[in-house]
């Protein structure tokens, strides 16, 4: 049974997503949040007493109300019926694991393709669960494992088209703003950079300043920030709140603080290819002059990738390595706001294969490059799959050739 699944984790991303504030949001969908929260604490509540039957009741009452809401339609949130499916799969899964734990294999097979064709799609979950033994000998319960299994990121990652070359350039060139900037050089003496980054080589310098900023400021996909979004309203921001920010934001600081340094580096936000996907996740990319690449780097998990002999590696090449199946080591300090160590099952394999789809980066990576407050005046660029179709981020200029979008800076 998942029961490591977090309150209305897709309805609550939605909401956070889509509204700034509680007034924004209707009464109805506050009401479905908090009838959700109570039904399903009482249903982790009676798991727990392994109570398998009584626990069936708050689950059928969650998937009711699920099915019975009209927020899709809500014209101030518009919550996409995906949404609602997906986390009614999610409850229906675990109505199949009581129901099958109980003896009732008919309604648990029931139940559980009710959730696949919901869009379940925890495969490593529904493969080791031992609350489904029982259905595991039938037929149709592998049928349903291997829908499961081709749901996974990886698997859709491997299926995506190659790249192209192309004959003419269509993308401007990528401009990085020099450190001796007025902003930058206040960032470099503000943080005391050339402390943090320390004596060594390059290399080092590169990881250090990373863990400076993974240290510093703490991740909270779910909360808005308020300030400007340069490294040092942003550090500012976290230590006088005490709130934390997404993963843009933990982007962009360690972009102010490389481009401080002398480094050329870029905000990249990784995609998913499905366009109703409303998560997607921001790293950084860093010029080494040492490997003579772009490196990989993601000061959220505090984390960059190398290969089997231990070089660090870039982002392309994380990519074509997990669809062509070779060695990928992830480093020993990735991790979660010091609370949840990353495995390169999860962390590669399953969230980084589903959002290194496609990239968008800006063309100018300079202070406070992506301000809501100012008229930064700055497009977006798109490294894209031959043949992809998605509406996120039409109006960026596209490229099929990574050779012209990880070109080596000027």
């Amino acid at each position: 049974m998942k029961r490591n699944i977090s309150k209305i984790i897709i309805i609550a991303m939605m909401i956070l997503g889509t509204a700034l504030n509680v007034q924004a949001q209707s009464a109805q969908l506050i009401k479905l949040q908090q009838d959700s929260e109570r039904l399903y604490g009482e249903f982790r509540e009676i798991v727990s007493s392994k109570n398998y039957t009584e626990a069936i009741v708050p689950l059928k009452e969650l998937i009711n109300i699920l099915d019975t809401t009209t927020v899709v339609n809500d014209p101030i949130i518009n919550i996409p019926q995906q949404a609602i499916d997906a986390q009614k799969a999610m409850y229906q899964y675990d109505l199949a694991c009581c129901y099958a734990i109980i003896g009732k294999k008919k309604m648990a097979m029931e139940t559980l393709t009710a959730s696949v064709e919901n869009g379940y799609d925890n495969y490593r979950n529904m493969y080791w669960d031992n609350d489904l033994t029982s259905l595991k000998k039938d037929k149709k319960f592998q049928a349903l494992l291997d829908i499961v299994k081709e749901r996974q990121p990886l698997e859709k990652l491997k299926k995506s088209n190659a790249y192209k070359a192309e004959t003419e350039n269509v993308i401007p060139k990528f401009e990085y703003q020099p450190k001796e900037h007025p902003n930058l050089q206040r960032v470099r003496d503000y943080f005391q950079l050339d402390t943090i980054a320390g004596k060594e080589n390059e290399l080092e310098h590169i990881k250090n300043l990373l863990h400076f900023v993974h240290d510093n400021i703490r991740h909270d996909g779910s909360h808005m920030t308020i300030c400007e979004f340069d490294a040092i309203d942003l550090y500012n921001y976290h230590k006088a709140t005490g709130n934390g920010v997404n993963c843009r934001m933990l982007a962009i600081t360690l972009c102010d603080v490389y481009l401080a340094m002398g480094y050329k580096a870029r905000v990249v936000t990784c995609l998913a290819a499905d366009p109703n996907d409303p998560d997607c996740h921001v790293i950084n990319s860093v010029w080494s002059e040492t490997l003579h690449k772009w490196l990989y780097i993601d000061p959220t998990m505090d984390a960059w990738v190398m290969d089997e002999n231990g070089t660090m590696l870039s982002i392309a090449e994380v990519r074509e390595r997990l669809i062509d199946g070779r060695e990928l080591v992830l480093c020993p300090t990735a991790n979660w706001n010091h609370e949840s160590p990353q495995t390169k099952e999860y962390y590669l394999e399953t969230y980084m294969a589903k959002n290194l789809y496609y990239q968008v980066c800006k063309k100018r990576s300079f202070f406070n490059q992506e301000s809501v407050y100012r008229n930064t005046d700055n497009e977006d660029i798109r490294l894209i799959p031959a043949g992809f179709e998605n509406g996120s981020y039409e109006s960026a200029k596209t490229t099929t050739d990574p050779e012209v979008f990880w070109a080596r800076p000027e």
